[in-house]
């Protein structure tokens, strides 16, 4: 060892090891660190990693002393530039002292005034758990002069031995295929957790949290639980509700918020909060566990700070394990609005946000792409303004997004064909004076299909109660016939009749409210149309200022679905109490005779109606207008 080699370190010893023979005490720094304090107790790691390494340089054949301490409650896998900056020690009473964490010894190391000479660890895990960067810290002190000890390995002056360095990497290596190993075990633990049906996380708006006793008697025996979900009845119509305004009306979050907010009885907000924001609608929109579904690893808790994940690598259980509020084609739907890939907005009149927005389109929100379920913008062709919809990729050639595989290149369809069939419609079936007439015509002809299907249900809701009775009678069956001293069968068959009970008790209930429903041709009643209004003459809805055409197509939450391939169009709307009163509102713009106006003595506010009547017009190209119904 030169001169020098001691002085680049402040007078003491350089190089990558100390020397042979030190003619001053060892100055050591210690280096600790537990990962975390809900599962370890850093009162108790810090301290047994201190005391092995102080034992170990009491055994030194030379003077030794450890005289700084540097540990972290931190996980040892962080990137090497965001370790050391953990606050946790100081909410924890640690018999150890501390002057810094793993950065701030490796900042010491470079200064000409650090106050040791070497870095001693219990292990060298200690330093971190990846590879990389345990060599990268055990370089970065070499480089300057500063060996890392382990307690767990000879210590040894002078050279480095090689196979002291290999055993080192090795053990490195194994602690690092351990974590992962871990890690490992535990994610196919969590996924098959999942596909169980046990909730993980929060328990989402419109369910409550069903506690069971855990399976395993160990855990059973400490209290521990597992949780489903089962129906909250009154917040789940305000779930459906928040989907049908996103996907049915095109509403943006805050548009829903402020809906919401004006009944805050029938709406009741979450739990500490007095009113509904957009953050708390836009966390019901965005949460796939209302499809049934047990969803996980939606969000970068650890890694990306809580941003949701893509969605390819979200855990879905195979089947669904709670009551459905949404289906997944409305679930998927709300997602495209959320997403951006469709934008929403509440109130009439142009985008004037967006810099491409030349003209207002009357019928803007109000159609949707019988192929995709997306909604269909305004475009202007041969100064013709059309709605249209293009699938994503189209305009690149070789692409195709999957689920637009069958969707036609391009759909248009006249925006002046449509406003006059809804004029028509509107005219005939909402304000006409034999609109009853029309109106339970076209709903007749539903029956026949809603009947088969309502009975195939049925059938089908019969073999599950048969098969969920006969694996009762097997669980008992076996638990008569089997030995069970220690009655941990019979704490598991009991939990699991305990489900299978639950289960059936769900589709009972489905099951009796379909035998009690209306058979064909009953229950069909068109009195909710008796309160509106009668036109005195024809509707020309393109004549309308577009803040009254809007709120008309809002009263009866308007939906136009438009298939290209038929040329068919499908007029979609909701009738209820409230629809008279909004219609109502409309002043003088609309041509009803004021004598003509029915006392409102209907239906009670609240009873639902919808109309589903079709504009059939087969054939047709882009220009063809549609015809009328």
């Amino acid at each position: 060892m030169g001169a020098g080699a001691a002085a680049a370190t402040a007078g003491r010893y350089g190089m990558t090891a100390l020397p042979t023979a030190p003619v001053e005490p060892v100055r050591l720094a210690f280096l600790g660190r537990c990962s975390t304090a809900d599962q370890q107790d850093p009162t108790l790691s810090i301290p047994r990693q201190y005391n092995s390494s102080a034992r170990q340089a009491a055994l030194l054949p030379f003077p030794a002393e450890i005289v700084v301490y540097f540990w972290d409650v931190e996980s040892g896998r962080k990137e090497l530039d965001e370790r050391g900056y953990s606050t946790l020690h100081q909410q924890l009473a640690v018999p150890v002292p501390r002057d810094g964490g793993v950065a701030d010894l490796l900042a010491e190391a470079l200064s000409p005034a650090r106050r040791f000479d070497a870095v001693i660890c219990e292990s060298v895990d200690r330093a971190a758990r990846t590879t990389y960067f345990g060599t990268k810290i055990e370089h970065d002190l070499e480089r300057v002069g500063v060996p890392l000890w382990s307690a767990e390995e000879p210590i040894t002056l002078g050279r480095k031995n090689p196979n002291q360095v290999l055993m080192r990497r090795m053990k490195q290596g194994i602690s690092e295929w351990y974590v992962l190993n871990i890690l490992e075990q535990s994610w196919r633990g969590t996924c098959e957790h999942v596909r169980q049906g046990w909730n993980i996380g929060p328990v989402p708006y419109g369910y409550r949290g069903e506690k069971v006793p855990h399976p395993v008697p160990a855990k059973r025996a400490d209290g521990l639980t597992k949780t489903r979900l089962i129906l909250d009845p009154e917040r789940a119509e305000v779930v459906r509700r928040i989907f049908d305004l996103r996907v049915l009306e095109r509403l943006g979050c805050r548009a829903i918020a402020a809906r919401l907010n004006a009944d805050l009885e029938r709406n009741p907000p979450p739990n500490d909060h007095g009113a509904w924001s957009v953050s708390t609608v836009r966390s019901v929109l965005r949460n796939a566990k209302y499809t049934g579904h047990m969803v996980y690893n939606r969000r970068g808790r650890k890694t990306a700070h809580d941003k949701l994940k893509p969605r390819s690598e979200w855990v879905w259980s195979p089947e669904p394990t709670h009551p459905t509020l949404v289906s997944r084609e409305t679930w998927e739907a709300a997602q495209e609005v959320a997403d951006g890939v469709e934008r929403s907005r509440a109130d009439a009149g142009p985008n004037l946000a967006h810099p491409q927005a030349a003209r207002t389109y009357p019928l803007r929100s109000y159609v949707v792409c019988a192929h995709c379920a997306r909604r269909m913008s305004g475009k202007v062709k041969n100064r013709i303004p059309y709605m249209h919809c293009r699938p994503i990729g189209a305009a690149v050639p070789g692409v195709t997004v999957e689920r637009f595989r069958d969707h036609p290149r391009s759909v248009y369809v006249r925006e002046d064909a449509l406003l006059g069939i809804l004029g028509d419609f509107f005219a005939q079936r909402i304000f006409g004076a034999d609109r009853s007439a029309r109106v339970l015509a076209d709903l007749g002809g539903d029956d026949e299909r809603a009947e088969r299907e309502r009975e195939a249900r049925m059938t089908a809701l019969r073999r599950t109660l048969a098969d969920l009775d006969a694996r009762k009678a097997r669980l008992i069956r076996r638990l008569e016939e089997d030995d069970d001293p220690e009655d941990v069968l019979y704490a598991d068959v009991k939990a699991r009749v305990g489900e299978l009970a639950r289960e059936r008790a769900t589709h009972a209930a489905e099951l009796a409210a379909l035998e009690e429903a209306a058979g064909p041709g009953e229950g069909r009643d068109a009195s909710l149309l008796d309160r509106l209004p009668m036109l005195a003459s024809t509707l020309d809805l393109a004549a309308l200022p577009d803040a009254t055409r809007r709120a008309l197509f809002n009263a009866f939450r308007l939906v136009v679905h438009y298939d290209r391939v038929t040329n068919e169009a499908e007029v979609v709307v909701t009738l209820d109490g409230d629809t008279a009163e909004a219609v109502g509102r409309l002043g003088d713009l609309i041509p009803f005779p004021a004598d003509r106006v029915p006392a409102g003595d209907g239906n009670p506010d609240g009873a639902p109606g919808t109309l589903l009547p079709m504009c059939d017009t087969p054939g047709g190209g882009r220009d063809a207008p549609l015809c009328k119904s």
